[in-house]
């Protein structure tokens, strides 16, 4: 099975005055059962929000991994992220990015507070000098703000199961931005249920592009895009199987 990915025009005509963040010529992936995805060709220019669609099966998931260092792509492929060389410097890019909503890779403890999965992450990328204290409702506000924006913010004490899923995969990104990463991915957008809930996550990942943040986001479609009402919608880029 096979995957492409035609860049939109209007993405190529914009990556010629803008540094691109990604750039993927050929980029494939193959596993112990043939072809993961690919051949993909795509552009995304620095502090872009972009959207990657397609079925299951179609590679969404491997391709957001490789783009941010995780995975390897099959030898041929010409894939440069963040001005680095991949799979060369995957060391780097795995550094100045970030992925969220990927099964296994930035799952919470259901059963601890809020602040004491802040405290955690923040004990994580501390010196290992550093004393980090558990935060209290301002601290866990602190920390949230630049995803949640005007929305309340999860209380230090509240359990994490006790999020809906909108206000945990915001924690979760918000996690994410602890490290300042240049590049943010975010797979399985659309599992939300709630489509208020979804519209508050893509309100918050437009933020986040706009401060200079490239945002790739995965999702099986594009339909909720049109119901966003916003005057520019994020580059498209579906990847179909075939």
């Amino acid at each position: 099975m096979t995957s492409q990915i035609s860049t939109p025009a209007d993405t190529i005509e914009s990556a010629t005055t803008v540094e691109p963040a990604v750039r993927a010529r050929q980029l494939q992936l193959d596993g112990r059962r043939g072809r993961i995805f690919g051949p993909v060709d795509l552009t995304i220019p620095a502090g872009s929000l972009n959207l990657v669609t397609g079925p299951a099966g179609s590679g969404k998931t491997s391709l957001l991994l490789t783009l941010v260092g995780r995975m390897r792509p099959n030898r041929g492929s010409d894939l440069e992220v963040l001005g680095r060389r991949l799979p060369a410097h995957a060391q780097s890019v795995q550094r100045r990015s970030s992925a969220v909503g990927i099964h296994g890779l930035d799952d919470l403890d259901e059963e601890v507070t809020v602040a004491a999965t802040v405290r955690e992450r923040q004990a994580w990328l501390a010196p290992w000098y550093e004393i980090v204290r558990t935060r209290d409702d301002a601290g866990v506000a602190a920390v949230c703000e630049p995803v949640f924006g005007d929305s309340p913010a999860p209380r230090a004490r509240q359990l994490v199961h006790e999020l809906d899923e909108a206000d945990n995969l915001m924690l979760r990104i918000a996690l994410a931005m602890l490290v300042r990463p240049q590049l943010l991915v975010v797979d399985d957008i659309d599992s939300l249920h709630d489509t208020d809930g979804r519209r508050r996550v893509w309100e918050a990942l437009h933020g986040l592009a706009d401060a200079g943040t490239t945002v790739i986001v995965a999702a099986t479609s594009a339909g909720e895009l049109s119901r966003l009402g916003w005057a520019v919608l994020p580059n498209h880029f579906p990847l179909s199987t075939h």
